[in-house]
């Protein structure tokens, strides 16, 4: 989400905002003993529909429930990213109790100007328009056309159903992508003598199935382009300049998170690999991504997240635009921004953070400029203490204590949800020299 659109939310909502004041009948069952649930009734989905809502619910008709399962469910339905407010509480009666879900939703068209930082970098600036269709026939469909000029400028058409078939909950993707992308490898810079760029072109369509409510799988298949104004050995991954291939993806995934967004309990694991080429043209190699994170509630409102990720490129030649980067996408708090390059990277983190500010409701919709589902927000403000370290390294090269970079710090994370996260952190070297880093995004 652009910068700008960040920092006048900010603005607006520590000059003027009101406080969204709870449902009574919320307020209530705070205090109430476990219920069974007879009947549940969804208030407030103008536009989407129930199933998408129903879908997410770890508890169906007939089960008991409590307050700590509501609060779940209550993050699920708000991952969907596509309401500002979300409520699940009971509504009692002399013979039945019914759940009521009160949900508020978020717009769903996005004209946005693009303000952007290329790799998360201050000096790679990018700025264009941003065209988002969510949710518009009420089925959770994302729609998207983007174009960004400036640094590694890029065009992008996707589609994403995630029920393309609802009965065997079966997801569908496809993607077009343009960029012109400057060079990111250190190794490709010394070998041409200076930096150069290298345009992709990229057409993707991707397939996913569902498991019950935590297990998803995936498999994709895409031509890619790549032309470089020069053919050199290891930065081609064919004979020449350019590099036409088909790739093939598999992957999987474990996600119980509860608030996507930003997580406080839950697991989240995936595995993904890539086949490049299948040897036409001389083209083949892999590329693996692993990822595991756990959310953990302590003492209180404490909460721990902790992150252990890698990414192997690995084959018979792989370009060095396959290789893996620390320092752009991926970075070490405390080397925040220093790049390290190698065929294969290993991540972990550690954080803790507390709650400043919780899950304010917020409302601007005396705006009269902007419709009222852009101007109501979940706002809150955490504190956090962070530790990360990461390495590397070539295929065929040791990797040792010695090769890894740490760091560790404080900051402050600012939730306006819906639509955008920002950071502010102070993080230390194993030298102890500080650096601040302002960043958008969760840092995972």
């Amino acid at each position: 989400m652009s910068r700008i659109i960040l920092l006048l939310n900010i603005v607006l909502l520590i000059f003027s905002h009101k406080i969204l004041p709870q449902n009574p009948a919320f307020i209530k069952y705070l205090s109430e003993q476990s219920f069974k649930v007879d009947a549940i009734k969804i208030i407030g989905n103008d536009v989407t529909e129930e199933d998408i809502i129903l879908r997410e619910l770890t508890f169906g008709i007939g089960d008991t429930v409590n307050k700590r399962i509501l609060i779940y469910n209550q993050e699920r339905i708000y991952s969907l990213g596509i309401f500002t407010k979300v409520q699940l509480y009971p509504d009692f009666h002399k013979s039945k109790t019914f759940l009521i879900i009160y949900v508020e939703e978020s717009w769903y068209i996005y004209p946005l100007p693009v303000v952007e930082l290329r790799d998360r970098d201050w000096k790679k600036f990018s700025y264009g328009l941003d065209l988002i269709l969510q949710n518009f026939r009420g089925r959770n469909e994302v729609l998207r056309g983007r174009a960004v000029f400036g640094y590694d400028p890029a065009f992008l058409i996707s589609y994403y159903n995630p029920y393309l078939v609802r009965k065997d909950d079966i997801s569908f993707g496809i993607d077009l992508i343009y960029q012109d992308a400057n060079n990111k490898s250190s190794i490709a810079a010394l070998q041409y003598g200076r930096n150069f760029s290298q345009k992709f072109i990229i057409g993707q369509v991707s397939f996913g199935k569902r498991f019950g409510l935590y297990n998803r799988i995936g498999i994709s298949a895409s031509y890619n382009y790549i032309e470089t104004p020069f053919y050199i050995y290891g930065i081609n991954a064919s004979d020449g300049r350019v590099d036409k291939y088909v790739s093939l993806g598999l992957g999987y995934s474990y996600d119980t998170r509860d608030l996507i967004q930003f997580p406080k309990n839950g697991l989240f694991g995936s595995i993904g690999i890539q086949f490049k080429g299948f040897g036409i043209d001389e083209i083949n190699y892999q590329v693996l991504n692993t990822d595991f994170r756990e959310y953990r509630s302590l003492i209180g409102n404490l909460i721990s997240k902790w992150r252990i990720t890698t990414r192997h490129a690995f084959g018979e030649l792989v370009p060095t635009y396959e290789n893996s980067f620390i320092g752009y996408g991926e970075r070490i708090r405390g080397h925040f921004n220093k790049v390290r390059e190698g065929h294969n990277y290993y991540i972990g983190s550690l954080e803790f953070f507390y709650p400043i500010i919780r899950d304010l409701n917020i409302s601007l919709d005396f705006i009269p400029v902007f419709p009222a589902e852009l101007l109501s927000y979940r706002v809150a403000l955490y504190l956090q203490l962070f530790g990360d370290t990461g390495a590397a390294k070539l295929r065929h090269s040791s990797l040792g204590i010695h090769d890894f970079d740490t760091g560790f710090g404080t900051g402050l994370t600012l939730l306006i949800l819906p639509y955008n996260i920002a950071r502010v952190e102070l993080a230390f070297d194993e030298n102890l020299r500080p650096e601040w880093i302002f960043d958008l995004g969760v840092s995972f």
